[in-house]
């Protein structure tokens, strides 16, 4: 083995990193910021929508793709409602016989106020007679128990058309009931966006809450920034920004401030460094202005958010 090889892989080495210290301190110049403006890492997101079930049962089937474009008000998935239109069907029948019921209770109703009626005036007429010495006081009190018994029985009549009203309108909340279900089963699409994953399969039995489908609206993109409250102090909602991503360096997108936040926080764990999660930041959310001019900047690609702390230009890269 040649004895000088260590030295000409040392020598190399060391030329090597003398190089990338250069490049990375020339880089560290030509990017320093201007007085007035800061800057914060970060990553693209955007407004998502879980599609999940409000109700239990059987995935029937699932109209969307992952990628597709969807309106709002489209339907996307569906829940198998056999069970649900049956027990709907039971509770419409229940209303068509608690009806019935009804009008059969009017009628006794009616029938027990007439028998009413007729024992009153009978009582009347026992009573002039008792009062002249005519009829006894046994005959008076046997027509008075047959008025308190008629009264009685218009006071129970009425109970029971009371009682099948009721019953009546549980039936009718329970067939409301069963149809919000029931509708509640076609999952629709809550905004216009694209369908970013399908989360389950037709077939797949669902519990309440059991997520099909999740879409994210590509009209509402953001970046959260973390940053001192020396930058975010002087900001306020409304400023320009920009938003220069990783896979599109030579653009920078416009941008708004959407957000400050009004309680400092740790910096999150995704932050690489210790010290650097060890700071005290303020959130501060930019908003792209317009992110249908540029298809390419998609949720999840990281980059830098730019905020201007004073009245300045803006460099050229960053116009």
């Amino acid at each position: 083995m040649n004895r000088y090889a260590p030295r000409v892989f040392a020598t190399a080495l060391i030329a090597l990193l003398a190089t990338a210290a250069g490049l990375g301190y020339w880089k560290s110049l030509h990017d320093q910021l201007p007085e007035g403006l800061s800057m914060g890492n970060g990553r693209l997101e955007a407004t998502e929508v879980q599609i999940a079930s409000k109700v239990p049962g059987r995935l029937a089937e699932v109209r969307v793709d992952e990628g597709d474009k969807v309106v709002r008000g489209q339907l996307l998935a569906r829940i198998d409602t056999r069970t649900m239109e049956a027990q709907r069907n039971q509770a419409e029948a229940e209303v068509l016989r608690a009806r019935e019921n009804y009008a059969a209770a009017q009628a006794s109703v009616q029938l027990r106020q007439s028998e009413l009626l007729l024992a009153g005036q009978e009582l009347k007429r026992v009573r002039e007679i008792f009062q002249r010495k005519y009829a006894s006081q046994q005959l008076l009190d046997q027509q008075q128990a047959r008025f308190d018994t008629a009264n009685a029985a218009v006071v129970a009549a009425r109970a029971q058309l009371a009682a099948v009203k009721a019953a009546i309108g549980a039936a009718q909340a329970q067939v409301a009931q069963l149809t919000s279900e029931i509708d509640d089963s076609s999952l629709r699409a809550p905004i216009d966006g694209i369908i970013q994953l399908r989360l389950a399969e037709p077939g797949e039995v669902l519990g309440a809450g059991g997520r099909v489908l999740m879409l994210i609206d590509p009209s509402d993109q953001y970046m959260n920034l973390y940053l001192p409250a020396s930058t975010s102090g002087r900001l306020t909602v409304g400023d320009q920004a920009r938003i220069v991503l990783d896979a599109l360096p030579e653009q920078a997108l416009p941008a708004k401030v959407a957000f400050v936040a009004a309680k400092a926080q740790f910096t999150p764990k995704q932050v690489e460094t210790r010290d650097e999660r060890q700071k005290l930041v303020f959130r501060v959310k930019l908003r792209l202005i317009d992110p249908s001019a540029v298809p390419q900047a998609k949720p999840g690609m990281p980059g830098a958010g730019y905020v201007r702390t004073a009245d300045v230009d803006w460099p050229a890269n960053l116009q």
